[in-house]
């Protein structure tokens, strides 16, 4: 199977083909039209040059075709292989020039009739004398007949095609050595340009090769244009940096999740060697139990958060879009929460707000939402409130957004937490002093789920003090 290169190759070639012939067959049909209208024009000059002489002179005269006289005189010009000859109503010779001989230039019955209609007539006669032929018949207008002439039908005017055709003909090779000569020039230009191209992308080609998973920092060099090699490498370079965030976040991944499940399999291993090494009462073994089935329930609640992750990952987890009313989604969020924040003696207020609708699925802004709510119970302080607040941003994006806020009165967030606030495993500076509850996985959970759906999580500090999420989702009309 032919190369790329060498498939453009060809196809440059034989649209550069087509095209000059094209362009020659073109330029020779205009070239010889024009020869032959040439011959055509001087041919009906000197017709109508007889023409005038003829109808000059007086009735009397005899009708001659004029000729240059013999003898001694200036140089002149003038072509003298014109074939010269006047003809009768009824197709008789009156007149013929002296070139001609006792040869006559044929009129044939329709000839006559057309030239008794008024009209000039030009054709090329086949098999008259040694040379191709070109012939003009012009009608003798009436005024021509007198009482002292015969009736007069027209003048006839015929000259040899051969230095037509060979014109014609030696155009015709000029055209073909100047085609020639192009197409080997085009050739070889596009051959050359066509090489240097390919010979930048093997060299890119033979570059990528060499970056594999050991060493993704590196990037293909920039050949320093901003041409189409140069926007490649760009595209290049940039879906390696690409990768390169995606590899090492699922490196940072696995190792968050690899340590995030053997800390609660060492403490459940742990507690089974103890009470399996010695007799111990029944409320002792009890208690064991419990603490197991918490290690147990934190890894189920790991591993589910963990698949959830991986099908957004994929693509899979997506539940279609609906219209969902976010004032009783918030309202019934408040109120699964509401006992959780009086243990922690915390207020959990819903702000009223006119009626807001987007367009989501239900599972997943319940599911965002909630780990929101639950986030900011966990660091707010004893006798703050959380308030939760519904707005409508007609003007943002295209269709518009809704919001949901949620915003408690808690130390906040760290400069430095800020951008890696929905990376998963990652647990800001306060949440690993104060040892909070908690895998890390919540907010980016959330964080993936509503970008699955088109919208996003945003992270602020509120000026009073205390932290602020706001999600935004399409909002529906």
């Amino acid at each position: 199977m032919l190369s790329l290169r060498k498939r453009l190759a060809l196809a440059h070639v034989g649209v550069i083909v087509v095209v000059m012939a094209m362009a020659a067959f073109g330029a020779y049909l205009v070239f010889s039209r024009n020869v032959h209208r040439e011959l055509d024009a001087a041919l009906l000059a000197l017709a109508e040059t007889e023409m005038g002489m003829l109808l000059a002179a007086s009735d009397g005269s005899p009708v001659t075709v004029h000729e240059a006289p013999p003898g001694p005189g200036a140089p002149s010009f003038v072509r003298l292989d014109r074939l010269v000859q006047i003809v009768d109503a009824r197709g008789g010779v009156v007149a013929r020039s002296a070139n001609l001989g006792e040869a006559q230039l044929p009129m044939p019955p329709v000839l006559r009739e057309r030239l008794a209609a008024g009209e000039t007539v030009f054709e090329t006669l086949d098999g008259f004398g040694e040379e191709p032929t070109r012939m003009v018949s012009v009608p003798v207008p009436q005024g021509a007949k007198g009482s002292g002439r015969p009736s007069l039908l027209a003048v006839q005017v015929a000259g040899s095609l051969d230095d037509v055709n060979r014109t014609v003909a030696m155009a015709s090779v000029l055209f073909l050595i100047l085609g020639g000569s192009l197409l080997l020039a085009l050739g070889a230009a596009g051959a050359l340009i066509t090489r240097r191209a390919f010979g930048a992308i093997d060299d890119l080609v033979r570059q990528a090769h060499r970056i594999g998973d050991a060493n993704l920092g590196e990037r293909l060099p920039h050949p320093g244009s901003h041409d189409e090699i140069g926007r490649l490498v760009d595209t290049l370079n940039a879906m390696l940096g690409r990768i390169e965030h995606g590899m090492e976040a699922q490196r940072r991944f696995t190792a968050d999740a690899s340590h995030e499940l053997r800390s609660p399999l060492s403490r459940l291993r742990t507690e089974l060697e103890l009470a399996l090494r010695r007799p111990r009462e029944p409320a002792a073994y009890v208690e064991t139990l419990h603490s197991s089935l918490e290690e147990v329930e934190s890894l189920t609640l790991l591993v589910e958060e963990l698949l959830v992750l991986a099908r957004l990952d994929a693509g899979q987890e997506r539940d279609a879009a609906e219209t969902v009313s976010l004032n009783a989604l918030a309202e019934e969020a408040v109120r699964r929460l509401e006992p959780l924040a009086r243990e922690r003696q915390l207020t959990l207020l819903l702000e009223p707000a006119p009626p807001v609708a987007a367009r989501v699925a239900r599972g997943a802004a319940s599911l965002a939402l909630a780990n929101l709510l639950d986030n900011a119970l966990k660091f707010s302080p004893a006798g703050t409130e959380v308030r939760v607040r519904l707005r409508a941003d007609a003007e943002a994006g295209e269709a518009g957004e809704a919001v949901i806020s949620v915003s408690d009165h808690g130390p906040g967030i760290r400069g430095d937490d800020l951008p890696h606030l929905f990376e998963r495993f990652y647990r800001g500076a306060g949440a690993r002093s104060e040892a909070t509850p908690g895998l890390g996985l919540g907010l980016a959970l959330s964080q993936a789920v509503v970008h699955a759906h088109g919208g996003r999580i945003e992270a602020s500090n509120e000026a009073g003090g205390g932290a602020r999420f706001d999600m935004h989702l399409p909002l529906a009309h």
